[in-house]
């Protein structure tokens, strides 16, 4: 298949996460049929809450010769696009904002390693380095995508969709009695709540961009001699409210690691986002922003807060039904819920201060 300048193809192989090497071989041999077998190396480059990720590559060869792997965590087409996944890598990478893309198989795809690290708490923070994502995420908004006239957000429809998968009650009765012990809040306690949050955004006079609506930090490689951000898996990339990319942004600053997840002291200050936020709209509108519309777009991402709190809390409901990786969705549901209820009145009711 082609799209471009790019050349694709569907492999019909299904990796098992038990026997990724062979698999991920299986994948090679389409695709780099000139390797050898026996000089490949296999790394695990991330256990992820998602997905899993392996980099191959001969011994010897240079570091951007890799080809990564990633494979599918299970029941994960359930909330995920993959043919709207892999349009949007197609369309991104011809304009300089996702890697090429190399293959799809049966239950993951292929595509172009980036030199570089991921992010942590420390360097998303970094004065070097938060600029460039800055930009990146405003020439990211003004995407060309074809074919799209009068594109509306997303994310109200993907919240109802997860909500739909919430379960019940957990096929696991240990996982049922974890959801009670924790006090999570029920499929219909969510729906009443997605319906008053609703009401209070879905009016804010904002643009409807194409946004990637998960850049946590381990979506954003770091390229130091490129000085240079690039932004992968776009699982969940679709046309959204600008905030909301944003603020799901900051909202990762206290990272995945459920021991260490601190709102109060890894959320960013007022003075950061907006030193954050003057940057993005430099390079969105092409000219210096002034104050007000600095508060106004400030204003408005701590309010979107709220809906990426909601949205990943709804995902680790599903994921805690579903996944087969060993990571605690449970808990990670109830460190973004209780965020929400937390913040919920302090951020609806913030108003300019200007």
């Amino acid at each position: 298949m082609e799209n471009g300048d790019q050349t694709f193809q569907h492999i019909a192989v299904t990796i098992s996460e038990n026997d990724i090497e062979n698999g991920a071989y299986k994948v090679l041999q389409e695709i780099r049929p000139y390797w050898q077998p026996s000089r490949v190396k296999f790394k695990l480059l991330t256990d992820g809450i998602t997905n899993k990720l392996v980099g191959c590559r001969p011994e010897d060869a240079p570091e951007e010769e890799t080809v990564l792997v990633r494979i599918y965590g299970n029941k994960t087409d359930l909330i995920i696009d993959r043919k709207a996944e892999t349009r949007n890598i197609l369309t991104l990478s011809k304009q300089g904002l996702a890697p090429n893309l190399y293959a799809t198989f049966e239950n993951g795809l292929a595509y172009r390693y980036q030199p570089g690290y991921t992010l942590n708490k420390q360097t998303v923070r970094d004065p070097l380095i938060y600029p460039l994502i800055a930009r990146k995420m405003a020439k990211l908004h003004k995407a060309k995508v074809e074919g799209v006239e009068n594109p509306r957000p997303f994310i109200w429809k993907k919240l109802r969709d997860f909500l739909n998968l919430v379960p019940e009650e957990f096929t696991n009765a240990e996982k049922q009695r974890r959801f009670l012990e924790l006090g999570l809040p029920s499929q219909s306690d969510l729906n009443e709540e997605l319906i008053c949050l609703q009401k209070s955004l879905e009016k804010t006079e904002t643009p409807i961009v194409f946004c990637h609506n998960d850049l946590l930090l381990g979506n954003v490689i770091y390229t130091e001699s490129e000085n240079d951000v690039t932004f992968i898996d776009y699982e969940y990339a679709a046309f959204n409210y600008q905030p909301f990319d944003i603020a799901n942004h900051f909202a990762e600053f206290a990272g995945i690691d459920l021991d260490n997840t601190d709102y109060k002291n890894n959320f960013p200050s007022k003075e950061f986002q907006k030193e954050w936020i003057e940057v993005y709209l430099q390079e969105f509108f092409g000219i210096e922003p002034n104050e007000n519309e600095i508060e106004e777009l400030y204003v408005k991402v701590t309010k979107f807060v709220l809906v990426s709190h909601m949205l990943w809390g709804v995902w680790g409901l599903i994921q805690a039904e579903h996944s087969s990786i060993d990571y605690d969705y449970m808990k990670f549901a109830k460190i973004r819920f209780t965020e929400y209820f937390t913040r919920k009145e302090e951020f609806l009711s913030l108003k300019s201060s200007l």
